[in-house]
């Protein structure tokens, strides 16, 4: 079934008045899947985007199992921290990787299995038929599936936090699903390493007045993926780190 569209917004507060909406040429496309630890994940993974048709790129965040092995034979680009840096530099480390190769758009995805490579084509199609250089995947817009109940508390307040920092009405926040146009991926430069990097996109995206839309994707926890994503105390921590960067800044 095709991935509903109809919710989709273009938000057109932010853009400036010398930066009309334009259609775009989305020729060579880069999914950059950062990934820390992810054996049991990877393979499936990049199977998935591969067959969608897509080239992708895994930055092996300093993991100690096979994770860059396994990524390197299911045919992905694999480029490796020594270190493990945190999901913010690995990302940033691919959205640089995919630029190198001369990408006309980007797209982020999680390592865990939590995303679905057949909803890329739709956050594709909303940055070239609608002008706009982010596509925003907003799992309230879609659908969640095993949503832990004070997972979904915290993420509504992570988002009315957002909205109140960065003046976006956006349905949802840390969301790794997305993709930008080669404009949009060369005006940020992610300086949180962490989990933070999901809120400071966010904010350097309001910063750039750049065309931004939101599209429905779907997001399904499992077991594992709870077990390695961000804790509840994360959410918190995650805020106070933004608020002050704000403040200081």
């Amino acid at each position: 079934m095709a991935a509903p569209a109809a919710h989709a917004r273009t938000q057109r507060a932010l853009v400036p008045l010398f930066a009309p909406a334009r259609a775009v040429a989305l020729d060579v496309i880069v999914v950059a899947i950062p990934a820390l630890n992810e054996a049991q994940f990877i393979s499936g993974v990049v199977g998935d985007v591969l067959r969608e048709g897509y080239e992708c790129v895994v930055v092996d965040d300093g993991s100690t199992d096979h994770t860059g092995a396994i990524a390197r034979r299911a045919g992905a680009a694999v480029v490796r921290h020594p270190i493990t840096l945190g999901q913010g530099a690995a990302l940033q480390t691919g959205i640089d990787w995919a630029l190198r190769r001369g990408a006309d758009a980007i797209v982020t995805f999680d390592a865990d299995g939590q995303h679905r490579a057949s909803e890329i084509r739709s956050l594709l199609d909303s940055l070239s038929n609608n002008g706009a250089d982010y596509a925003l995947g907003s799992r309230f817009l879609g659908e969640t599936i095993n949503l832990p109940r004070l997972r979904a508390v915290l993420l509504r307040a992570a988002i009315w936090f957002t909205r109140f920092a960065t003046g976006m009405h956006v349905t949802d926040t840390h969301n790794g699903l997305r993709a930008m146009t080669r404009r949009g991926a060369t005006a940020l430069q992610l300086q949180q390493p962490g989990m933070a990097h999901a809120s400071e996109i966010l904010h350097q995206i309001a910063d750039s007045r750049l065309p931004w839309i939101e599209v429905p994707v779907t997001i399904e926890y499992t077991e594992a993926s709870l077990e390695k994503g961000q804790g509840n105390g994360d959410f918190f921590s995650i805020l106070v780190d933004l608020l002050m960067g704000r403040l200081a800044g």
